[in-house]
Order: C-alpha cells, then sequence, then structure tokens
C-alpha cells in the first residue's frame, strides 16, 4: 500500500512561482516512477510531468517545458514540482501519482496510486 500526501498549493499571481511536493510512504517508491497531473474545473484530469526512479529521466508536457520541473529525493521519499512563469492556464488541482513499474509515462492509467490533490490558483 503506498499513501501519498500532496503540499504547496496556493494562490499566486500570473508569473509567479510554486513548488508542489509530494511526500509517499509505502515499499515501492524507491523503484517507482513518479508523476504529476493536474485537472482543471470541467475538463479531464491531464499529465503534467513524471520521472523515473533514479531521477535520470523525466518527461513533460509540452504546456509546461520550460517552465515546470520535477525532482524527487528517494532517501525523503518525496517527489516535487517546481512551477515558474505560471499563467491562469496552470490553474488546477494537482495531484501526484506512483508508477510501480517505472516507466514514467504520461498515461493515467500506468499510475496505481494517486493523492488527494493540492489546489493550485493562478490569479491574472
Amino acid at each position: 500500500q503506498v499513501q501519498l500526501i500532496e503540499s504547496g498549493g496556493g494562490l499566486v499571481q500570473a508569473g509567479g512561482s510554486l513548488r508542489l511536493s509530494c511526500a509517499a510512504s509505502g515499499r515501492t517508491f524507491s523503484s517507482s516512477a513518479m508523476g504529476w497531473f493536474r485537472q482543471a474545473p470541467g475538463k479531464e484530469r491531464e499529465f503534467v510531468a513524471a520521472i523515473v526512479w533514479s531521477g535520470g529521466t523525466t518527461n513533460y508536457a509540452d504546456s509546461v517545458k520550460g517552465r515546470f520541473t520535477i525532482s524527487r529525493d528517494n532517501a525523503k521519499k518525496t517527489v516535487y514540482l517546481q512551477m515558474n512563469s505560471l499563467t491562469p492556464e496552470d490553474t488546477a488541482v494537482y495531484y501526484c501519482a506512483v508508477d510501480p513499474r517505472g516507466w514514467g509515462t504520461s498515461r493515467k492509467s500506468s499510475y496505481d496510486y494517486w493523492g488527494q490533490g493540492t489546489q493550485v490558483t493562478i490569479s491574472s
């Protein structure tokens, strides 16, 4: 069993930055890929970023490339999402998720465990 707790969301102005954290518990963290997804009101949950267990390979949605950075600290069982140059279009609930197979893909179906989400709101 894996539990995920996200934090770091909030309200910021456009152009600002936020750093999300996701603390995990459970045995599979160090061998799993981790991902961030987001869901805006009235829209489907979409992929944001993923990172493999070693941290050596990352994957980003085109909409966030160059602005967001995913990283992880396996000793702390924590994955981070640094978000810069935020726009109102980034407003959503952000979820972290665990891919026990370690692939780190953009497919929601690859992720078996999900956090409860943290709200990110960007004002114009």
